[in-house]
């Protein structure tokens, strides 16, 4: 398993709260964010940087200050959010490395793509605490792999060199030939087999999918032994998001990194409306959220140190 460094580990402790847990506010979404602000994709083609900044703005101002880091892309969101003094100095802020959608090979696999003129020197020089990169990853096509696995080994090396936190995610994703039932059974090995991947090529913080049970849960934190890992909302449902969370937690999770479950139903391109639904309606899911890290965090750890100590003993 790779270690942090002083400087990662100084970093991350920043993107944790006071209890150790991560718990990061993600607005890096750019295309995602367009198609929640309008069905129509006329419309949502004249959405401009501009308007997501100002949304990412407010989702900073009234979320992430009472969070512990805020993930925000290096398009729309920063140095504004820095320079206009939007970010609370508390907050510690990770900046995507990820370029919005994706291109598709031949065989239908997913490629992912490196946002333009952003590497580890340029997060440090927008005053980041660290970055993010998310790839998209099938487990079990490992040419489907190839192209994304050497973005990842990049990235990794890149923030290695600059001695600076980067966060590793990956998401699965459907084959055009596979049944939705066929994926969904799939989904616990893929999301295992995805870690595994990440894992062996250096990775040191972990952003990754809910892998589908409490059980499946548990044996991410064994496969990751001393990473710290983070599970992602991915646009679910808030409820089903906090039961997500319990498992996740209860099992050995270090923390959240919260998107859309938080803010989707809140962003308009009227900012009032923005700011009236993230005071009444976002806030409120982010203390119930906080409520269930602060819950089992400690347990959990304690649970993984004895584990560990038992293992060690024997």
């Amino acid at each position: 398993m790779s270690k942090m460094s002083t400087s990662e580990l100084r970093s991350y402790q920043q993107i944790c709260g006071k209890n150790g847990a991560m718990l990061v506010i993600a607005c890096d979404q750019r295309g995602g964010m367009r198609t929640l602000l309008s069905n129509d994709p006329q419309q949502q083609s004249t959405i401009s940087e501009q308007q997501l900044g100002l949304i990412k703005a407010d989702i900073t101002q009234y979320l992430a200050s009472k969070a512990s880091c805020v993930l925000v892309d290096p398009v729309c969101a920063v140095p504004q959010l820095v320079d206009d003094g939007i970010i609370a100095r508390d907050t510690a802020l990770l900046i995507g490395l990820d370029a919005s959608g994706w291109d598709t090979s031949a065989q239908g696999y997913r490629l992912s793509r490196l946002a333009k003129d952003v590497d580890a020197r340029r997060v440090r020089e927008l005053g980041a605490t660290g970055g993010k990169i998310m790839v998209y990853l099938r487990a079990d096509q490992p040419e489907a792999n190839r192209h994304n696995i050497a973005i990842l080994n990049q990235c990794i090396e890149d923030f290695s060199r600059e001695d600076l936190l980067l966060v590793v995610e990956f998401l699965t994703y459907k084959l055009e030939n596979e049944s939705d039932a066929d994926y969904k059974a799939k989904i616990p090995e893929l999301i295992y087999g995805g870690t595994k991947i990440c894992l062996e090529c250096g990775a040191k913080v972990l952003k990754l999918p809910y892998p589908g049970s409490k059980q499946a849960c548990a044996a991410i934190t064994q496969l990751a032994g001393d990473v710290p890992w983070a599970v992602l909302s991915a646009g679910v449902d808030h409820e089903t998001f906090l039961k997500q969370v319990e498992d996740a937690m209860s099992t050995g999770a270090s923390g959240v990194i919260a998107g859309r479950s938080l803010w989707k139903d809140c962003i308009s391109l009227d900012r009032s409306t923005t700011k009236n639904k993230l005071e009444s309606l976002a806030i409120p899911r982010l203390k119930e959220l906080q409520a269930v890290i602060q819950q089992y965090f400690h347990a959990a750890q304690h649970g993984k140190n004895a584990s560990a100590e038992q293992v060690e003993h024997v």
